[in-house]
């Protein structure tokens, strides 16, 4: 009976292997993640750029030591998407040093916590694993204000300084850092290009106020606040340099005025000496421009209101800037001929909840630069698309932001200044 059975059980077998259905065998179980394995591939990656020896972060994640203390907290913040900071939106465009996770990276991350943390062996660490590029490569020169300032206005102070531009030949800024000398007071920094021509203007207005710098909400002080852009820090920033290739043009003779914004909410006045560090360049392949984009009527015209009691307030706007290029950036472009567009960034204030920058193409359909379906004033920046987008006579560029004034102690909000007001402004960096 048993030969039978047997007999019967391989005829079987035989005959599921000739119709192709015999059953594999099952697969191991995979092995249980290890921290030098697993783990500290995407720690370095993701999260080496600020969680570093004198990183922008609170604490260093370099070690196992320093990563298993806090695996707990690594765990909650990465499923809440909370960690690394990666503000953009999956349905938007792709950007350069996207340090967001993906689903499967944060499983592994979970599991690793879950099932206790394993260090490992330190040579099944992957080879070729570098900390994700990001912020400013060199700092060819760094400019300060020229003394300390202590804030004396409460809750906002908007102060301009104007800084030395030491170089003797024509040079390109290829790349952009604010150094904010107080962070707990310093809520932007814009460092404006003063033109030869345009130093004097300036100057008159920082000799007539006694104190350092001088007053400059809205703008450096400039009747029609053209003067061009050649980097902003906002919190959250830690710099960048600008596409290969290209660079912000500054002649000798030049000056850099630095609007430093002070917010006193939520410390106490201290002495600032706020800075930024620059890279140069001689010559670039093509002189680049940074562009703020708002609705001039947002600013001037009190047309940006935000009611009190409303959880859900929209405002947008878009133009066709191309045939105002030559006027726009004061003959750096010429007008009606096409734009490189190679990154985007928006700024709202506490009240906003989400914002967007696209290209109304002319053809039809809409061209998304940039998407942030959660705004988070204290994690903003300036994205690079891995592909430039070319803008042509025709096409739209729009922001739209979002704001929450629901709060039952809210009031009316407009267009402002101050961190209790808000903004709808967008800048992109292009060339021609």
């Amino acid at each position: 009976m048993h030969r039978m059975l047997g007999m019967s059980t391989s005829l079987i077998a035989v005959l599921l292997t000739a119709c192709g259905e015999a059953v594999e065998p099952p697969a191991p179980p995979p092995a249980p993640p290890t921290y030098h394995r697993d783990i500290a591939p995407l720690v370095q990656e993701k999260c080496g750029s600020c969680h570093s020896e004198g990183g922008i972060a609170p604490f260093a994640l370099g070690t196992y030591e320093e990563v298993f203390a806090l695996r707990g907290a690594i765990k909650g913040a990465v499923k809440a998407r909370m960690m690394p900071p990666w503000m953009p939106g999956k349905d938007c465009t792709e950007y350069l040093q996207d340090r967001s996770l993906s689903d499967e990276q944060i499983a592994l991350i979970s599991r690793w916590v879950d099932e206790g943390g394993a260090e490992g062996d330190p040579a099944e660490a992957p080879a070729g694993v570098s900390v994700q590029s990001g912020g400013l490569s060199r700092a060819d020169l760094t400019l300060a204000m020229p003394t300390e300032y202590s804030p004396t206005q409460t809750p906002d102070e908007y102060r301009c300084f104007i800084l030395d531009w030491p170089e003797t030949a024509v040079r390109y800024v290829s790349g952009f850092r604010g150094n904010p000398g107080q962070p707990s007071i310093v809520h932007h920094v814009i460092a404006f290009l003063a033109k030869p021509d345009e130093v004097a203007a300036f100057q008159a207005l920082d000799a007539a106020d006694p104190n350092p710098g001088y007053s400059c909400y809205g703008g450096p002080g400039r009747p029609g606040n053209t003067v061009s852009w050649l980097g902003s820090w906002v919190p959250g920033s830690g710099g960048a340099d600008y596409p290969a290739g290209t660079g912000i043009r500054v002649d000798p003779g030049s000056k850099i005025v630095l609007q430093v914004h002070y917010n006193l909410s939520g410390a106490n006045a201290a002495a600032d000496r706020t800075s930024v560090s620059v890279r140069l360049e001689s010559s670039v392949q093509k002189v680049a421009i940074m562009q703020p984009w708002a609705n001039p009527n947002w600013i001037e015209g009190d047309n940006m209101p935000i009611p009190a009691g409303r959880a859900d307030v929209r405002h947008r706007f878009s133009f066709d800037l191309v045939p105002v290029l030559s006027q726009l950036t004061r003959g750096v472009f010429r007008s009606n001929e096409p734009i490189t567009v190679y990154a985007s960034a928006l700024h709202m204030h506490t009240l906003g909840t989400w914002g967007r920058m696209e290209i109304e193409r002319r053809t039809g359909g809409n061209d998304c630069m940039l998407h942030i379906p959660r705004w988070d004033f204290h994690w903003q920046g300036s994205y690079q698309f891995t592909q430039p987008k070319v803008v042509k006579a025709g096409d739209r560029i729009a922001i739209e932001c979002h704001w929450d004034n629901s709060l039952p102690i809210a009031q009316d909000v407009r267009w402002g200044e101050g961190t209790n007001d808000e903004m709808c402004l967008g800048t992109f960096y292009m060339t021609q």
